[in-house]
């Protein structure tokens, strides 16, 4: 995705969602983007909207008392919480800085503009736009890779969504997404991951998360997901929606972690004995041994076998292949039984 390549042997491709959380504020957008770089997220990203254009009138206008509002209107408040290409142009030189990728959510037809005029890598469509089939389809003939979410959605509208995007390129991605803030753990559906796969075998499958906490992204690197979105703040207790369900730096380093290490523990599926077994198997695990002393040429029979630790000799799952064999020699009660010892 943008200069990764993602694929089922890769690890996560991590997005930090910093979305609007820098609360129009440079420095803090700016501390977001070293923060989410230092928690070892490969990517930050932002939302754009020309708000004049996205929304109504009367839906701009509106008046806007909410606790979280940055503005008398929502127009207002949308408008507070934007940056223009100035700013732009430091985060995604800061970005590159820290070695991630910096991207944003286009959220309508300028603001898709706006972004392939600064040369982003990537572009995000959200939810909300997954029918939005004329933005998907402009979007794509920007040749970019894109990640489509598709919360509050049904397979016939993402099906769409898909089909738009393919018949102008296959470097996408789709995120299972469910589009509540926050989402509670009931509603998250992740085995929705698996039918994604199935659905689409050569798009690359991912999951955005607005639940609290680390966990499910893990859940969902197992079930297939490629690509994890989380959204990120510093400071839960700030001014705004996202932030209560958003991950703090420690979180997002943890998260970071634990699906590096998710990585590694799937391994390939190959059933294998490992050497950091062998002692503890020795140890744990039975042999066959003699219950009583049985002397040279003695037929065997169940009767004359104890299955005792350590496992130094035949395993319990030979006594009915040695039933029936005679000995070679006396072996002494308690003494393991070994092939060689047979005729």
């Amino acid at each position: 995705m943008g200069e990764t390549e993602i694929t089922d042997e890769s690890s996560a491709f991590v997005i930090a969602e910093i979305g609007n959380n820098h609360q129009g504020n440079l420095e803090s957008a700016l501390a977001l983007i070293r923060a989410a770089a230092e928690a070892g997220a490969n990517s930050a990203k932002f939302q754009k909207r020309n708000n004049q254009k996205l929304y109504t009138p009367s839906a701009y206008n509106e008046i806007y008392n909410s606790e979280n509002s940055f503005g008398s209107t929502y127009g207002a408040h949308r408008d507070a919480l934007e940056f223009g290409k100035a700013e732009y142009e430091i985060c995604i030189s800061i970005a590159r800085e820290c070695g991630i990728e910096f991207f944003a959510t286009a959220f309508d037809f300028d603001s898709a503009d706006f972004l392939q005029e600064l040369g982003v890598g990537i572009f995000k469509i959200a939810s909300g736009d997954l029918q939005n089939l004329p933005l998907l389809k402009y979007v794509a003939k920007f040749n970019k890779p894109m990640i489509v979410s598709t919360g509050g959605s049904t397979w016939e509208h993402i099906d769409m969504a898909v089909k738009t995007i393919q018949a102008v390129h296959n470097n996408f991605a789709v995120l299972q997404c469910t589009a509540s803030y926050p989402a509670s753990f009931g509603e998250l559906n992740l085995r929705v991951i698996q039918n994604l796969r199935e659905r689409y075998p050569e798009i690359v499958i991912g999951y955005s998360g607005h639940d609290n906490g680390i966990a499910m992204p893990i859940v969902a690197y197992s079930l297939g997901a490629r690509i994890i979105e989380k959204h990120f703040t510093l400071n839960r207790t700030l001014k705004g929606t996202d932030h209560a369900f958003s991950l703090e730096p420690q979180g997002m380093r943890k998260m970071v972690r634990d699906l590096k290490r998710a990585h590694i523990a799937l391994g390939d599926g190959e059933k294998r004995i490992y050497e950091s077994e062998r002692a503890p198997i020795r140890k744990m695990g039975k042999m066959i041994i003699a219950s009583r002393e049985l002397e040279e040429g003695h037929t065997l029979s169940t009767e004359d076998f104890e299955y005792r630790s350590p496992a130094d000799g035949l395993p319990p799952s030979f006594a009915l292949q040695i039933v029936g064999r005679k000995t070679r020699h006396t072996i002494k009660q308690y003494a393991p039984i070994h092939l060689e010892d047979l005729l």
